[in-house]
Formats: C-alpha cells, structure tokens, sequence
C-alpha cells in the first residue's frame, strides 16, 4: 500500500502551519492516509518511488496530474511542507521534441518561468528529458533539475479544484493554493461568474459570437453565431458534450465498478477492477477516462492464482 498525504493551506494567512480553522478530515483509503485541508491539493508518494512515466499515471489516475509550478509562492510552499526525500520529486515538465513543455497543458514552458538550478539544464549524456524539483536540499532548495526519465523519485501530483465546471463556463479559472479565482468575460462577474446580463456585452453588428469547449468536452452545435441587424443571434446556442472512452466490459472472472460524472464512460469516469478468490488481477487496478478519449491505462485481465509446490522432504 502506499502512503499518500495531501497537504494544502485555505489561504495566504495560513501559510507556515497546517489550518487551525475551518476543517480537517483524515481518512483511510484505499492507498493510505488523507489529509484534507482545503480545496487545490498536494500528493505525493511516499513509500514508493516511481519513474517518470509511472509516476504521472498514478498522479492521473488519483488525482489530476503531476503538479504544475505557478509562481514562486507556490514553491515557497512546497519546500516548506513536503518532506525532503534523497531522490527529490517528479513534477509536470518533459522535453517534448526538443522543447521543455508542461505536459498537462501542452505549454511550452517560458523564459520567465524558468527556476533551473546553476548549470541546469545540462542534459548528461543526452538523455536528461524530465524534471525534479529539489526539496528541503542545502543549496538551490526550490529549484529544478533535469534527469533521466528511468530514474526512480516520488511522484509530486495536484489536484484542481478547477474542475469540471469552474466559473459557470463564463470565465477563465486561476488555481491558486487551496482556492480558485475567475476572471470573468465582459457582461459576467461575481465569485463564479454567476450574473451577468448576456453572453456577450453588448456586440456590435456582424460580430461573431464564438464558445470553445472545456478541456474534456466536446462542442456540438454551431461554433460561431453572429449578431444580425435586428439585433439577435444567428443558429442555435452550442452546447458542451463530454468526451466519451471506449465501454470497459467485466473481465472473466472479475468484477469492474465504475463512478460517472457527466454520463457512462465519459471524461473522468473511474472503474475500479477486482478479481475472483483463486484469480489475481493483472494490470492497472483504477483506469480514468482522459480528455483525449482513452482510458489512462489497458484493461487488466484476471489469472489463475498459481499454487506454489513444496519440494518433498528427503
């Protein structure tokens, strides 16, 4: 079993001690311990290590991915509350065709963004294509280093709390620790962007009126509208579909158990497999419907439990 803590502050007040007000819940799951402290959340493994790639499925398929550094406050607060661990973390950055990218959203990462350790990158031996954050070290404390991909450290994973539906579709989302903001688009405001008087603040003639899915949502209907001279929109208002994965069916000799948020096998839907007593299970043991249409992990299938045979007593 592995051991997960969650740890997140409610707000700035709060940093540099786990919150005295409000809540705090812990919980045994099934890979550990909980601690719940607010509403964006930090995980990491701490009994396990795991390579690149391992560790951002588990991260996937737990939580939403390995983290994505924001600012520099967000690594003041990492290095303060995450234990140090010889081998670092594992977070969000891959040289991806030559470019270091944050692979959960496909951003190519900035100059500004930058928090490289002196001399990094230097890609040894010309196969350094992943990143871990140095945590609690004596020197550059906070800061990244390149490494290869193969190599074993804790997974470092967050969970949004901009999902699924943030701001009422009517504004963009800004993570912040323990808390979100909205920015709003003209014509909405509020905490979520729940009022506001239109789709679009008073739009000119011809002017088109365009929607964009979320991520893990498809959009059907027409993609533009346009405002005509009396004043009123062209077409139908689209509407936002989730992303549908492939139906999981129950492997011989075992058991699947799915929760569905936006309808059957669709974007975030998670099925758990088991298997019967003499079977064990081969493969992942929770898969998650991802924003691309795929299962974040194959199918596992259940074997025969092989019986280990005792050498006679001679």
């Amino acid at each position: 079993m592995l051991l997960v803590r969650e740890l997140a502050e409610r707000s700035r007040r709060e940093r540099g001690r786990l919150a005295s007000s409000g809540w705090i819940s812990w919980s045994f799951l099934v890979w550990g311990w909980e601690l719940e402290v607010g509403a964006w959340t930090y995980s990491y493994t701490e009994q396990k290590d795991y390579v690149w790639e391992q560790a951002r499925n588990y991260c996937q398929t737990y939580f939403t991915d390995l983290v994505a550094i924001q600012n520099k406050k967000e690594i003041e607060y990492l290095n303060q509350w995450l234990p140090f661990h010889p081998r670092y973390y594992w977070i969000g950055i891959r040289k991806l065709n030559g470019t270091w990218t944050w692979v959960g959203t496909g951003k190519v990462l900035t100059k500004e963004a930058e928090n490289w350790a002196e001399k990094e990158p230097n890609n040894k031996r010309s196969n350094q294509d992943c990143v871990e954050i140095y945590i609690r070290r004596q020197r550059e404390s906070g800061k990244w280093n390149d490494e290869p991909c193969s190599k074993r450290k804790r997974a470092l994973c967050y969970q949004a709390s901009c999902q699924p539906f943030p701001c009422s579709q009517r504004g963009e989302c800004v993570e912040t620790i323990g808390n979100y903001s909205c920015e709003c688009r003209p014509g909405f405001h509020g905490r979520d962007c729940e009022n506001g008087e239109g789709m679009l603040q008073a739009p000119g003639y011809r002017s088109p009126g365009c929607r964009r899915a979320l991520t893990g949502f498809v959009l059907t209907g027409p993609q533009s509208r346009e405002c005509t001279a009396t004043g009123d929109w062209t077409g139908q208002p689209p509407q936002c579909a989730a992303i549908s994965c492939p139906v999981l069916d129950t492997p011989s000799r075992g058991r699947i158990n799915c929760s569905h948020l936006h309808g059957n096998f669709t974007y975030n839907s998670m099925c758990a497999f088991s298997c019967e007593v003499g079977f064990v299970r081969m493969g992942a043991e929770v898969l998650r419907c991802a924003a691309t249409g795929n299962w974040t992990r194959r199918p596992p299938v259940c074997a025969e439990e092989k019986k280990k045979l005792l050498n006679p007593t001679r």
